[in-house]
């Protein structure tokens, strides 16, 4: 199963992190734990450098002093693919959007009972393991868009600044986990349409706490991304009042 997997605990709250520490070191979790944003900077670029063994997934408190969760999420997504996952007492949606747009994966809310955060994390572990079964090679959309399941990369082909110039080379998209996610689960179906729920329970995962409204500000990311990537095309059509399919075959 993934009970050997390396957790990233990151709380400026010392009794908070202990009580995660030795909990998910007792359900037999590899555990590091980080006391500040800084802290656990230092802790993905360790594990990215071979000096850490590989953390697999990472629990980030967002109310710290200094940097916050927010900001250390996006210096850690730098170094680290794996799921983010923020402990929070912050409810709002602008709060949520903030967590998302910075590369987390979920939210948990303050005060949780470790046995369902305990859940949340083995679901979150479990759908990494399924991703990185996905062995489909390159496929191609339209003359342009390449998306490579395995390697978990997107990129724009034949980009000209004019038609006089020769193609660029290849640019590949910058998408966060999530993004791909959801570009992955719509070009896997060109012209199928899915619902805004049901992409947020493939996504999210079914028991997901949060807004399915999300993936509105998900998509309108990924779409800014390939237009700035010079793709002439918008691969996710919007259908109005029922949700978004891949319009690109």
């Amino acid at each position: 199963m993934n009970q050997d997997a390396h957790l990233l605990i990151v709380d400026d709250e010392q009794a908070i992190a202990s009580m995660l520490d030795d909990y998910f070191r007792m359900e037999g979790f590899r555990t590091t734990v980080a006391g500040s944003g800084a802290d656990a900077i230092e802790a993905a670029e360790d594990s990215e450098r071979g000096r850490l063994p590989r953390i697999d997934l990472v629990l980030l408190d967002v109310n710290m002093p200094g940097m916050d969760g927010f900001e250390a999420c996006r210096l850690i997504r730098k170094r680290l693919t794996c799921p983010i996952i923020f402990l929070t007492a912050r409810v709002e949606d602008a709060d949520q959007l903030d967590g998302f747009a910075s590369g987390g994966d979920d939210y948990v809310l303050k005060p949780f009972s470790l046995q369902v955060l305990g859940s949340r994390v083995r679901a979150h572990l479990t759908r990494e393991l399924r991703r990185g079964e996905d062995r489909t090679a390159h496929v191609w959309f339209g003359d342009c868009i390449a998306i490579d399941y395995a390697r978990r990369t997107v990129e724009i082909s034949g980009v000209r600044e004019s038609e006089q110039d020769r193609a660029k080379e290849p640019v590949r998209l910058d998408l966060t986990r999530t993004e791909f996610d959801i570009a992955a689960l719509l070009s896997k179906k060109p012209g199928r349409v899915y619902d805004r729920t049901f992409i947020y329970e493939q996504v999210w995962g079914w028991n997901a706490e949060g807004d399915p409204a999300i993936v509105r500000e998900h998509i309108r990311r990924i779409r800014k991304k390939f237009a700035e990537a010079g793709c002439g095309v918008d691969p996710i059509e919007t259908v109005w009042g029922v949700g978004y399919r891949w319009s690109v075959r």
